[in-house]
């Protein structure tokens, strides 16, 4: 076994252990509210996988975790830290919202691909400012991020209440849209090929975002502007000499955070809403940059983490429901456990894997 090759394997143990101990430590706390834990998984992972509806939700969260969290790798392989995942799927949703209203007569396979542009555009946008501040300004990503966060809610909560909100209606929400530019449900595509399934907000979205996770893996890793974004990520100052331009990439790399981003309006609002309503992004990503982290910043990484997040939504849906005792807090502390674990104290068994699994694997060295 080669020496990447161990290295490789030290990462997945670390990532595994560090899951075990979240869970192990959510199981002693279920278990001293006077429940079984064994129960509360199955019931979890029953919530999550055990019928139509349940894998529907469970996918259908993972949708929009795949993208807010191809939106913070891509900054992060770029040495930035994007916060504003937030604010750059509110506004990209926004333009979506926007273009369904206005191309409401239009078809489905007309709107979508204008969605994916508007969506790139506008939320490029509203990461590429922070970009730019950081590129010429010096200014730190987080801190703008966060502040353009709340700059978008304060533009959403105003256009909701005082130009798309309907006179007859009393919630911050826009009409809804015309059904020709809904994005088929998942029920609705299997109907065609003669198999019934539940009606769940999962819709086509899903396919496009693991259309996505390809593109960022060709796009970051065989290409040249990914070998530039990588250099820049990992020592700038060598970028520098190797003629790379730091600026550029940093402005680049955004503005791809912001429309990946943005493909949160397209599943929320075309696929699920249909209509504009506020805080449909509701803490997505936030979300999005510990599945991010937990997946190693790579799209294979990403996919799976992010299915563990739908697990943890979905089957915590499931689990609060069943147990009286454990309510919609507790699930929230198992996600603040996994992503503890995962994020924070990631590195708190790695040396004592890298002992063993050396030690194991050191004649093949």
């Amino acid at each position: 076994m080669s020496e990447r090759q161990v290295n490789d394997l030290v990462v997945t143990l670390v990532t595994v252990t560090n899951l075990l101990m979240a869970f192990l430590i959510s199981g002693i706390v279920i278990w001293a509210l006077g429940e079984d834990p064994w129960f509360a998984l199955k019931t979890m992972l029953y919530g999550a996988f055990g019928y139509d509806e349940g894998l529907g939700y469970t996918l259908y969260y993972t949708t929009n975790f795949i993208f807010t969290a191809l939106g913070f790798a891509i900054g992060f392989h770029c040495g930035l830290f994007n916060i504003g995942a937030e604010g750059q799927a509110y506004i990209g949703g926004l333009a979506v919202g926007l273009l369904c209203l206005w191309l409401e007569n239009w078809s489905i396979l007309i709107v979508f691909p204008l969605a994916i542009i508007v969506s790139i555009i506008f939320g490029g946008i509203w990461g590429a400012i922070p970009g730019y501040l950081k590129a010429r300004h010096g200014s730190h990503e987080v801190v703008t991020t966060i502040m353009f966060n709340f700059i978008a809610s304060v533009i959403m909560v105003y256009l909701l209440s005082h130009v798309l909100r309907p006179p007859q209606e009393m919630s911050p929400e826009s009409r809804d849209f015309a059904e020709n530019v809904w994005i088929p449900q998942m029920h609705e595509i299997f109907s065609w090929f003669g198999f019934e399934i539940t009606k769940t907000p999962l819709n086509g979205t899903f396919f496009f975002a693991l259309f996505c996770l390809f593109l960022v893996w060709r796009f970051v890793w065989f290409t040249r502007w990914g070998y530039e974004l990588r250099t820049v990520g990992t020592n700038e100052f060598a970028a520098v000499y190797a003629g790379i331009n730091v600026s550029k990439n940093i402005i680049i790399a955004m503005v791809v955070c912001g429309g990946l981003s943005g493909f949160v309006g397209i599943n929320e609002i075309m696929g699920s809403s249909h209509r504009i309503m506020l805080n449909f992004q509701a803490g997505i990503g936030f979300t999005g940059i510990a599945v991010s982290l937990i997946g190693r910043n790579h799209p294979m990484g990403i996919l799976l983490a992010a299915l563990l997040f739908g697990i943890l939504y979905q089957g915590g849906a499931e689990l609060s429901f069943e147990i009286q005792t454990i309510d919609r807090h507790m699930v929230v502390l198992i996600q603040g456990l996994v992503i503890l674990f995962a994020g924070a104290l990631e590195n708190l068994f790695r040396p004592q894997i890298e002992i063993f699994i050396k030690q194991v694997f050191m004649r093949n060295l």
